[in-house]
């Protein structure tokens, strides 16, 4: 009945079998979690089975790994992080899922079971387990970690790190102090491994005299000269040891004069016009007896300094401008609507939450107000003070962007690091107390006020804005530059930290961005459509010059989003109506605007200046209409996928308009050399040449999922979104009819 031979099965099982003898499994290694530390830096506290929540409704895509806070950052070790991006911009000293304490802005601890919130203060006492950790960023962010299969206190000290040490009570408790100590000076002194922080530097630091004069060359400013009469800061704490005055004020008078000012902040140069108008700004005078003959001997000294002798006007912009609790208190209306979790859902109430909260009103006005300055500057050709009680917030906004409009040099990388070190850094802008880096007793002081300055330099600032939190750089560390040489010098006598020839402990300049980037990602950093004095090319055999000109049918637009056909604030007759989820804000026809009152001057200036064609290396002024300025999304938005789409619509269908789009262009290809109309195309040149993305892998490839990109490539990693949403690269030039864009790796070959 049963032959004696076996037969052999026919039933495939695809189930895998079950593990009767786990001793008998093979045991894959296991690799342990350790944070990368830089020198210096200190684990503090830890918790292992730490998830990362990535989607709000699921779990599917969280992070399970490893939560540790160091003295330096909030670092998350996972052993299946999300897939590199072929275009990722790599930071030196942060991971892709680490956060710098210097840029958490509020923890809060969850406990679901029991229903319980807290928001962590320093040194605060937590009575219950929390379940949830949520930290608050300064830069928009809301990260999440759930301690779901975390042990109970290991969870519970980890957040108590976190508060304490995001938060410290000394500034000489902030990493970079630490940092430096350990990475730039040895034992007896010397610098190691001979390292100069900030060596080969093109940024002027202005913290010589030097730097100074060659301002004064580059702008043509013949009569003023630089003072050193603050040197060692003995006249005024918060002015830095070198700064320009006009060459007719001697250094005695300045001496007699400081006593009247406001923390003695003498009238500071800033910038001159090719006219020879200059831009000063100062602070009020602060003893009424000495007010006129104060005031008279200044305005006398400025005029003098003018070839053509032209008066003086002052601008009071604590009269003409919100004062700095009406920015704070808008700002805090803003970065609640830009942190709401379901943004498709509310997007209906968002404008109306926007306007309400006057954050675009108060960037107009200061706009508004600088273009008014550059009337006056350019039109009338007087030289303006800028008047501020103290001269150390109103007047950094102000100064900067009348010479963004004015200078072409200030638009340039370069330029505009040297403009922001100038007006704010060496100015003596809080940056202490305005970022928020100390523990507080009982007042919040405003933080990340740069937006309202420069609201059209988008990329750029959005890097700087990062690394306004990485504090291993002293430049937006401190309120002034004898703040810092104080706990520099303060901080090395503790730590017995010999200095040699040094005064002080030398930080890396924010401007040095080879310790934070690579040479290939630098390249980020150039604006594509950025056009110098002269644009040469070389075309059969010949040298070409090109000159970028506009005609009078083009309306010059410094914020983005807006159609080109746009006419004073209304829809030309070809633009759509926007679609559901688009930000771009399209108002209606201001009905202020129609009024039977003259046109001011200024008005009819800026009105002259959009009516004929621009030179860009000239003038460039924004336009001023409600209907022309749009949320900075780039900035504001950065960690919301859905907003990145333009004209709207859902994250879906976009994703899938993405993958569409990029199929039709292969087979487009492979159509083309079929017919022989390429030839032999090299199709890894096809790929590098054309979007930036695509939908399949090559043959040598292995299968890999596509890559995305947002608009706010590169500066918003994966990692950090802590929302659902698909990453999809913005289609509207290819749809539009481009042909080709260019590849990172084309942009990378480019000479800086």
């Amino acid at each position: 009945m049963f032959s004696g031979k076996q037969t052999k099965p026919t039933f495939k099982s695809y189930l895998p079998p079950l593990q009767t003898d786990l001793k008998k499994s093979p045991q894959l290694p296991i690799k342990k979690l350790e944070a990368k530390l830089l020198p210096g830096e200190i684990v503090v506290n830890e918790a292992n089975f730490v998830r990362k929540c990535i989607g709000a409704d699921s779990g599917q895509d969280d992070l399970w790994g490893k939560l540790v806070c160091t003295n330096f950052k909030v670092s998350f070790i996972s052993h299946n992080s999300l897939p590199q991006q072929r275009f990722q911009c790599t930071h030196r000293l942060l991971g892709e899922h680490d956060i710098p304490l210097a840029c958490v802005e509020q923890v809060v601890t969850v406990n679901d079971v029991k229903g319980k919130q807290k928001i962590l203060g320093s040194n605060q006492k937590l009575k219950f387990n929390p379940t949830e950790l949520i930290l608050y960023c300064k830069d928009f962010r809301i990260i999440r970690f759930r301690f779901d299969e975390a042990g109970p206190e290991s969870a519970k000290k980890v957040c108590l790190a976190i508060a304490h040490y995001s938060h410290p009570a000394d500034p000489q408790l902030l990493f970079g102090f630490e940092y430096v100590g350990k990475r730039y000076h040895g034992s007896a002194g010397e610098r190691v491994n001979g390292v100069d922080p900030g060596g080969g530097l093109q940024t002027p630091l202005f913290d010589c005299s030097s730097d100074w004069d060659r301002e004064i060359k580059r702008t043509g400013a013949s009569e003023w000269r630089v003072c050193t009469i603050n040197q060692g800061y003995f006249i005024s704490p918060s002015l830095p040891e070198f700064f320009v005055v006009p060459v007719s004020l001697a250094d005695q008078d300045l001496k007699q004069y400081a006593c009247c000012f406001y923390s003695q902040r003498i009238p500071l140069w800033c910038w001159n016009h090719p006219s020879g108008s200059a831009l000063v700004r100062m602070s009020n005078i602060s003893d009424p007896q000495q007010q006129r003959k104060v005031e008279q001997r200044i305005s006398s000294a400025i005029t003098k300094s003018h070839p053509l002798r032209s008066d003086v006007f002052k601008s009071d912009l604590d009269k003409n401008l919100p004062n700095i609790q009406d920015i704070q208190a808008a700002l805090l209306k803003l970065r609640q609507i830009c942190v709401i979790e379901s943004f498709e859902e509310s997007e209906e109430k968002w404008l109306s939450s926007l306007e309400s909260s006057r954050w675009m009103e108060y960037v107009r006005t200061f706009l508004r107000h600088a273009v008014e300055v550059v009337y006056m500057l350019e039109s009338r050709h007087v030289s303006v003070i800028l008047l501020e009680k103290e001269d150390r917030d109103l007047s950094c906004v102000i100064s900067s962007l009348v010479q963004l409009m004015c200078d072409p040099h200030c638009r340039s990388l370069h330029g505009f690091q040297a403009l922001i070190q100038k007006e704010w850094v060496m100015a003596g802008h809080r940056f202490l107390d305005r970022c928020n880096h100390l523990k507080k007793s009982d007042k919040e002081e405003l933080w990340n006020q740069y937006p309202a300055a420069f609201e059209f330099t988008e990329v750029y600032l959005t890097v700087l804005g990062d690394s306004m939190w990485v504090p291993v750089f002293s430049t937006f560390l401190f309120n002034c530059p004898r703040q810092r040489a104080e706990h520099s010098r303060d901080f090395a006598s503790s730590k017995s930290i010999h200095l040699g020839q040094d005064q002080a402990l030398r930080f890396p300049p924010v401007w040095d961005w080879s310790q934070q980037f690579s040479l290939k990602d630098q390249t980020l950093f150039n604006n594509p459509l950025y056009v110098g004095k002269i644009a040469t090319c070389l075309q059969n055999g010949t040298v070409k010059t090109f000159t970028h000109r506009r005609s009078k049918k083009n309306y010059s637009s410094t914020v983005r989003g807006l159609p080109s056909l746009m006419r004073n604030g209304s829809l030309g007759p070809n633009d759509t109506l926007t679609r559901r989820n688009s930000l771009v804000l399209r108002l209606r026809s201001d009905l202020s605007q129609v009024r039977e009152q003259p046109e001011t001057p200024s008005e009819r200036f800026v009105r002259d200046f959009f009516s004929r064609a621009v030179d860009l290396q000239g003038l460039l002024l924004p336009q001023l209409l409600p209907s022309h300025l749009s949320v900075w999304k780039l900035y504001f938005l950065r960690w919301v996928p859905e907003a990145q789409i333009p004209h709207g619509g859902p994250v879906t269908a976009f994703h899938k308009l993405s993958v569409l789009t990029d199929e039709i262009e292969m087979l487009q290809n492979q159509l083309r050399q079929y017919k022989g109309a390429a030839g032999t195309a090299n199709t890894s040149h096809a790929e590098h040449s054309k979007m930036y993305f695509k939908a399949t892998s090559t043959p040598q490839q292995c299968p890999a999922p596509p890559e995305y990109l947002s608009s706010s490539f590169p500066f918003s990693p994966v990692g950090n979104l802590c929302r659902p949403g698909i990453l999809g690269t913005p289609l509207s030039k290819f749809l539009n009819g481009a042909k080709i864009w260019l590849s990172t790796e084309t942009l990378a070959n480019e000479t800086i």
